[in-house]
């Protein structure tokens, strides 16, 4: 007999909450905790659930359990259709109280200040109602909260070259880089900085899986010197900014993001180019699956303000073209 018949027939909603539990707690005590079960019964519910797949998915050890390789699967898909479910129901309850549902989406920083930020005006413009949550801030976060179902696309970067085989990707802009520090650094008033210099400073440092860091330490590598021994990794740009402003550590952020920070002359950037080969951010989103109505509407507006974006740095380009023509 196949398993569709069985699992139809003998798994509900709740025997799929507990392995989605179960993949975030090391214990069925905590799992059970976590879908307000008794542990008896949620030691009854795993014992049904792995009857009516007919192997086990899990295996018992002093600290815990632990998935097996089939049970890996099987709990990440019980994720990622917990996760479907929860966005589903939050979004009809919020329809049936009279608003417009919701979007759940995941941004890079970088693309947060311009793109993001006018397509959500957009789109609350057009849907007041519309609650909206934005979640992430590394191309890395994003990328998992993705492949977890915990929301619905994301404007970022692959982070993994196996990523093309799970995700669509859509440029939609660049984002430049800029090496910064706090205003009375030493640095601040340089007119030429190298990186051998630059690494025996402190740093704040996004995680080594993040885009712009790997680009980073590639500048290192060209530059041929080690990476800087003094840092912290952040994957906040919060904090990034306040540690950055509150000692003499550099970091390497988004213009978009240090763009306020300068013309408030809190922030310096230094004078070197930084990241060009950093490829462009785009729209991501699951393969086989459409998007709902209301990301479609939204998907609509950071196309159509990356277009418009895309205008003035066109524009712009061609005039300095232009002058340098001129001035030969």
């Amino acid at each position: 007999m196949s398993l569709t018949p069985r699992l139809v027939n003998r798994l509900r909603l709740k025997h799929w909450s507990l392995l989605s539990a179960l993949g975030e707690t090391p214990t069925l005590n905590q799992a059970a905790a976590r879908i307000n079960v008794a542990q008896p019964s949620a030691t009854k519910m795993l014992s049904d659930i792995e009857e009516a797949f007919g192997f086990a998915l899990f295996e018992r050890h002093a600290r815990g359990m632990r998935a097996t390789p089939l049970g890996s699967e099987v709990v990440a898909y019980a994720r990622q259709t917990q996760a479907s479910l929860d966005r589903f129901l939050e979004g009809l309850d919020i329809k049936r109280r009279g608003g417009h549902g919701h979007l759940v989406f995941g941004a890079i920083m970088g693309a947060a200040p311009d793109l993001v930020a006018r397509a959500v005006a957009d789109i609350k413009r057009e849907r007041p109602r519309l609650n909206v949550r934005i979640l992430g801030e590394t191309s890395d976060q994003i990328g998992i909260l993705l492949e977890r179902h915990e929301i619905e696309l994301a404007v970022g970067r692959f982070t993994s070259p196996l990523q093309h085989n799970k995700f669509h990707f859509t440029a939609l802009a660049d984002e430049p880089l800029r090496a910064v520090v706090r205003r009375r650094h030493a640095l601040a008033r340089r007119r030429r900085v190298d990186w051998a210099e630059l690494v025996g400073w402190p740093w704040v440092l996004q995680t080594i899986t993040s885009p712009a860091r790997v680009l980073l330490e590639e500048e290192f590598t060209r530059a041929e010197v080690s990476s800087p021994s003094d840092a912290i990794e952040c994957t906040s740009i919060f904090a990034t900014l306040q540690l950055v402003q509150s000692s003499d550590a550099i970091a390497v952020l988004p213009e978009s993001v240090v763009r306020d920070h300068i013309q408030a002359r809190l922030l310096v950037a230094l004078p070197m180019e930084v990241g060009q080969d950093l490829k462009a951010f785009g729209l991501l989103t699951r393969k086989d699956e459409p998007l709902s109505e209301v990301a479609m509407a939204f998907v609509a507006h950071l196309e159509r303000n990356a277009t418009v974006q895309a205008v003035p740095k066109a524009t712009a380009g061609r005039a300095a073209e232009t002058l340098s023509k001129r001035s030969l």
